[in-house]
């Protein structure tokens, strides 16, 4: 057994995100069994994987045993130089590519975080302010001090970080401007994979649409409003109401479906990015507006749609 105390550099943290950390090497899946069958225990009780971490706090691990078949491979972590939106001693705002997981886990060696950090050896405390699914593109803050990091997080909690996505769905979009708001809640699939569906006794969740244009009647653009931060929210608000977002292999549709002069164009994405980000600076207070262009072949598809709608 191991026992770690939770000190003034580490609490707040998510209990699963701090044991990635602490646990290297470990597949996510395998780190939400060992909390859900009291593998892990905080001050000699179970806690859920939300749990945030207190100052004082003692996490016991009693056990680590990883069956040879989940063990990731090839997991040296190569630092990578992330394109830089936002910069200051407190926040690193970065462009993620599409295809890129924001962590290790579940199969991936290692994500953004484990590479900036080897990048940023300099920083002895980077952290994820919130995440991006691993198909969708653009902004995403992470912060440079413990005290920043706190502060965003009640800033995202207090819905003060204004942040917004540009997607291309599928279907011709009507109003320009409409509110989704349809609770969810995750569910697993047989193969054990983690899924979010439209649940009326699930969580609350409000998504504001505005259309920016139309593509004829095969596709639209469209950008997003996040009033609440669930889990895939855009992908399956957007997909129940009929208007799944273009690339989206989880909740959208079969491209071979599709308009068949269309579907030769576009190319194996999420057509979903992290636009910008409009928040008043933790530290500084000083009011931010971040923009990220849109990838060049989500642009690039644009322009050809242009040419043929």
């Amino acid at each position: 057994m191991k026992n770690l105390t939770i000190t003034e550099d580490l609490y707040g943290q998510r209990l699963d995100n701090f044991l990635l950390k602490i646990c290297k090497g470990v597949p996510k899946s395998h780190i939400y069994k060992m909390i859900r069958t009291r593998y892990v225990k905080v001050n000699n009780k179970k806690v859920d994987i939300n749990y945030r971490l207190q100052l004082s706090d003692i996490v016991s691990i009693f056990q680590l045993s990883v069956p040879a078949s989940s063990r990731l491979q090839n997991s040296k972590i190569l630092p990578r130089k992330f394109s830089v939106a936002y910069e200051d001693d407190y926040l690193l705002v970065i462009n993620k590519p599409s295809g890129v997981a924001v962590h290790g886990g579940s199969g991936i060696s290692f994500g953004v975080i484990e590479q900036v950090r080897e990048y940023y050896k300099e920083n002895s405390f980077l952290e994820l302010v919130h995440r991006l699914d691993r198909d969708t593109s653009g902004l995403l803050i992470l912060a440079k001090k413990r005290s920043t990091l706190l502060a965003m997080h009640s800033k995202l909690r207090d819905r003060l970080i204004d942040k917004r996505y540009v997607a291309l769905v599928h279907g011709r979009w009507l109003n320009q401007r409409q509110h989704i708001k349809s609770s969810l809640s995750k569910w697993i699939t047989k193969t054990g994979e983690r899924r979010v569906k439209v649940d009326p006794n699930g969580q609350e969740a409000h998504t504001a649409v505005n259309l920016i244009r139309n593509y004829g009647d095969s596709c639209s653009l469209v950008e997003v409003e996040l009033y609440s931060g669930r889990t895939h929210q855009i992908r399956v608000h957007l997909s129940s109401i009929g208007f799944p977002i273009v690339g989206d292999t989880k909740y959208g549709i079969d491209l071979s479906l599709f308009n068949e002069k269309i579907s030769k164009l576009v190319s194996k994405r999420l057509f979903l990015h992290a636009h910008s980000l409009i928040f008043s600076h933790p530290n500084t207070e000083k009011n931010l507006k971040i923009v990220s262009d849109l990838p060049n072949d989500f642009s690039n598809l644009l322009i050809k749609l242009d040419g043929i709608c």
